[in-house]
């Protein structure tokens, strides 16, 4: 007797195509994946126009992405984000905007000369003298603090005890020298009529000359006319991703203090304000009117190396009271948080939020050369 096997030949070439196309199918998916991983897809391409005019027609869309952006931003070490602020990131990255100039990449990174330093100079020199100041923020948002030491208003938003004993710590600074960064470098303020630019994206440029950047240049023109040493790094650590802004200012930081050792490390940002895209805290001093600016100092309250982050806010409440004794209100109330934002890297290091979206480039620069009269008299 004989076995004999009988073969469909129609139904193995069926098996053997269906076969072939679901390893063409996984071949497909591996590749997007991968291309997803580089950054290679996903080419955002939206109008500001309709992002505008969904905006007008959706509030909701507008705070819901306002909101998204100070979400992020709080995450100072940017370690274990969620999927949707990795998505929100790759958004934020992607939206098609301002081309970079060749000259602008030129000036990455470098310590920039800026014009007109000597009429600078003299507009500082006439910040010398004191004068009254008041509040005048046109759109507010009602601020808190559960911290005061010595006059100076705190919000704590840690479990450590903050109190007065903070200033008996021993602060030695050299105070000759500062450092001047951005980890999101991109942030950018209300055009006004001197101030007009294509945002790339919400509030923010990657055009130099009307970002924070531009004010960085006005703080360390204004310092430089007082004699303090400074040193402006304009990396973008926001642009072409968002998402690990901080990773790549840490490294940017290490780097230039190997060539331009300083205590006083100023991370200089404009606040992300989500729930209010009109919020303008501004004070008028004389005749000025100067957008308020604000200490954000991070602490190792969530578990990262951050031994001595005591100094920092020590400095940050020593020049604050300098600031109450002349120009009261320049400041709003220090805030204390969990996440370190590379301030180990020094013993004055912290962020300082120049003005929020509803200020104009006009009143942060204006805030600048009051700033810098702060640092000098404080020096002293």
């Amino acid at each position: 007797m004989f076995n004999v096997t009988v073969i469909n030949i129609k139904d193995s070439v069926k098996h053997i195509i269906s076969l072939v196309a679901i390893l063409i199918v996984i071949l497909v998916i591996t590749r997007v994946v991968a291309k997803i991983k580089t950054n290679e897809i996903l080419q955002i391409n939206l109008s500001e126009r309709l992002i505008y005019c969904l905006s007008v027609e959706i509030p909701a869309l507008a705070k819901t992405q306002d909101r998204a952006n100070f979400l992020i931003k709080e995450d100072g070490e940017e370690f274990g984000k969620s999927s949707i602020e990795r998505i929100l990131g790759i958004e934020l990255s992607k939206i098609k905007g301002v081309e970079i100039d060749e000259n602008d990449e030129e000036e990455i990174g470098q310590q920039e000369e800026v014009k007109g330093t000597e009429e600078n100079t003299n507009n500082v020199i006439d910040s010398a003298e004191n004068s009254e100041t008041h509040i005048v923020t046109q759109n507010p948002i009602s601020e808190s603090y559960n911290v005061e030491i010595n006059g100076v208003k705190v919000k704590n938003e840690t479990t450590f005890e903050i109190n007065e004993n903070i200033l008996a710590k021993e602060l030695s600074l050299n105070k000759e020298d500062v450092l001047i960064f951005h980890t999101h470098t991109c942030e950018s303020y209300t055009p006004s009529e001197q101030y007009q630019y294509q945002q790339t994206g919400n509030f923010r440029t990657t055009d130099l000359n009307f970002s924070v950047s531009r004010v960085g240049d006005e703080l360390l023109s204004c310092l430089n006319a007082y004699g303090i040493n400074t040193y402006h790094d304009k990396t973008y650590h926001d642009y072409p991703a968002y998402t690990g802004s901080y990773n790549r200012s840490k490294e940017t930081v290490e780097n230039a203090l190997k060539t331009n050792p300083s205590d006083i490390i100023i991370d200089l940002h404009r606040d992300a304000i989500g729930s209010k895209s009109n919020y303008d805290p501004s004070v008028q001093i004389g005749e000025d009117v100067a957008a308020q600016l604000m200490f954000v100092i991070g602490t190792n309250g969530g578990g990262l190396y951050h031994p001595e982050w005591q100094s920092n806010l020590k400095f940050a409440l020593e020049i604050q009271q300098k600031a109450n004794e002349l120009y009261p209100g320049l400041f709003k109330p220090i805030i204390v948080r969990n996440s370190r934002y590379n301030q180990h890297l020094g013993k004055a290091a912290c962020i300082i939020e120049v003005g929020a979206t509803g200020n104009t480039m006009e009143q942060c620069l204006t805030s600048m050369k009051y700033l810098a009269k702060v640092f000098d008299e404080y020096r002293k």
